[in-house]
């Protein structure tokens, strides 16, 4: 079990398996040194949670959660292409896109549990650039989508 496996765990956390891919596309691609990672959704136990809009279906702790679920499935797939976690030189971007409602202006705040994740499990190499953007609507009805590029060695 690779060290930041080990962190997540000590945190009750667990890194579930690669989730499969909705459509005709990959989980995460690798590039050189750069793997772009999908969107990704909040998956749990291999089915979608979270479905509904922020401001009015989830508050800005349970979209914070969720944001949480995702990046785990985000790290799962990442570790399927590099095979060690441990090899993250640096997370470089994020973008986290919220479903939420037209008067809802907390996407940054729900992002924060993807941001806040990296940073506990990373340290200073899980600081990253960052979007957080709210959207009419997302694939299946999920509450939030991210993608990941992150630099590896």
């Amino acid at each position: 079990m690779s060290q930041i496996e080990q962190k997540l765990s000590a945190m009750g956390l667990v890194l579930p398996a690669a989730p499969a891919p909705v459509a005709n596309y990959v989980g995460a691609v690798r590039a050189g040194d750069l793997v772009f990672v999908s969107g990704h959704g909040p998956v749990k136990d291999g089915k979608l949670a979270y479905r509904g809009k922020l401001g009015r279906d989830f508050s800005v702790a349970e979209g914070y959660e969720a944001a949480k679920l995702v990046t785990l499935n985000c790290l799962a797939s990442l570790r399927e292409v590099i095979g060690d976690l441990d090899r993250v030189h640096r997370v470089v971007k994020l973008l986290g896109m919220v479903n939420s409602t037209p008067d809802f202006l907390q996407q940054p705040e729900v992002v924060n549990g993807a941001s806040d994740l990296l940073v506990q499990v990373f340290g200073d190499r899980g600081r990253h650039a960052r979007s957080a953007v709210g959207m009419a609507a997302l694939p299946f009805d999920i509450a939030v989508e991210i993608e990941m590029i992150v630099h590896v060695s």
